[in-house]
């Protein structure tokens, strides 16, 4: 049996009117968008953090930096592409992913099914290695008070 390892991804960001919302890669309409130098997407950059962590490779901020030109506003699921060359050259590839959307809002049931797809195409395994919850805060912290949206997010490569 090869070697597993797992990685726990961490990622928050307020929202900010202007520009679009978009979770594991699917744009929600009528929402506002999170702030970030990249496309924001919180969920995309957890697991790209959790997969960095699970090859001991340090976090996408050392890789992706907020002052990189190349990766003003790319896409969340590009950055995750990336994320999974960078942790194969370290001799592991994706096996699992399992995320949590903490926010009051989007409600993410409804579109659950689009971002396993979109996670498990830029991860390169299959959907039904990819859980994808929301979880409302009731209220407390940055992501209760309708401000902002959290994604933790456990990964396992091999």
């Amino acid at each position: 049996m090869a070697e597993q390892r797992t990685g726990l991804g961490f990622d928050v960001h307020p929202f900010v009117v202007g520009r679009p919302l978009f979770l594991a890669g699917v744009r929600f309409e009528g929402e506002p968008g999170l702030a970030g130098h990249s496309d924001g997407d919180a969920v995309c950059h957890a697991i790209a953090d959790a997969l960095l962590g699970s090859a001991a490779l340090g976090d996408i901020g050392e890789h992706f930096p907020d002052d990189d030109p190349h990766v003003e506003g790319i896409a969340g699921l590009d950055l995750l592409a990336r994320t999974v060359e960078l942790v194969g050259g370290a001799g592991l590839a994706p096996v699992s992913t399992d995320v949590t959307v903490i926010a009051n809002r989007p409600a993410v049931s409804p579109r659950r099914d689009e971002m396993r797809k979109n996670l498990a195409a830029a991860l390169g395994i299959s959907v039904d290695r990819v859980s994808v919850k929301g979880s409302r805060p009731e209220a407390l912290g940055l992501s209760g008070d309708g401000i902002g949206c959290i994604a933790l997010v456990v990964a396992a490569g091999g």
